[in-house]
């Protein structure tokens, strides 16, 4: 587990918050492309990063084709629907820049079942990340969001994903609130990164916001799971959302 305290950046609002993380993605990728010459990034869903991805789509400066894209989740519906995670990235980002079609790895939800699906996506990391024997597959940067009950990606409280095999990548997973099948990735691979950055806005994620970066190892949220072991971990939040965490200003 990482020794290093989590970053915590404090923004006026949630604009704000998209443009701090606009900042350190692009420090990401200036990082990884020293480094390797592409940029392995997997991108959340939900409401909160689709201003970030909007705000990524107008950058200049980002050398989109050597981008590398992952999903840390995905809802068990088809590609084209409204709740797809994967539809909100190609509507806010993917369709809008010039990152090569066959860069955009997706989850499958043609793929028969959640289970299959996510044996396939473990499948897509291995062979695209490489990790050495033995390692799990380690992205550049990984985008996270924060439920109200304290989840991140599709980890929810209570859920079997929380305790999967160390060597499991990805797993189906039923999230009880929504009723619904989601393909995960697992707490392990997203704390393999190099970076995490999570995006937290409103006031309804204050008392998650404080259990994670105050987790003590007991009763933890499941977003808390989430430790880079080599890497380094941010919360960028919004005022509203801040509650006990510590500030400093925000990425240049």
């Amino acid at each position: 587990m990482s020794t290093m305290p989590p970053r915590v950046i404090v923004v006026p609002g949630p604009e704000d918050v998209a443009a701090a993380a606009r900042a350190l993605v692009l420090e990401g990728e200036r990082e990884a492309l020293a480094r390797s010459g592409m940029f392995r990034v997997a991108l959340a869903g939900g409401s909160t990063p689709r201003r970030l991805y909007e705000l990524l789509a107008a950058s200049p400066d980002a050398d989109f084709a050597n981008w590398h894209v992952f999903f840390g989740d995905e809802r068990w519906v088809p590609a084209d629907h409204l709740d797809s995670n994967a539809r909100m990235a190609r509507e806010a980002l993917l369709d809008r820049v010039a990152i090569p079609h066959q860069q955009v790895h997706a989850i499958d939800t043609s793929a028969g079942s959640p289970a299959r699906a996510a044996c396939l996506y473990a499948m897509t990391l291995r062979r695209k990340l490489a990790p050495a024997p033995g390692e799990l597959p380690r992205f550049d940067l990984v985008l996270l969001g924060l439920g109200a009950d304290g989840h991140t990606a599709s980890l929810f409280p209570g859920s079997s994903a929380l305790v999967a095999a160390a060597a499991d990548l990805a797993v189906a997973t039923w999230a009880e609130g929504a009723g619904a099948w989601r393909v995960t990735l697992t707490a392990g691979v997203l704390g393999a990164a190099r970076a995490v950055v999570f995006l937290v806005s409103g006031a309804d994620k204050a008392e998650a916001l404080r259990r994670v970066l105050g987790s003590d190892g007991t009763d933890e949220p499941p977003a808390a799971l989430v430790r880079p072991s080599a890497g380094s971990l941010t919360f960028v939040v919004d005022e509203a959302a801040a509650a006990r965490a510590g500030s400093e200003p925000p990425a240049a």
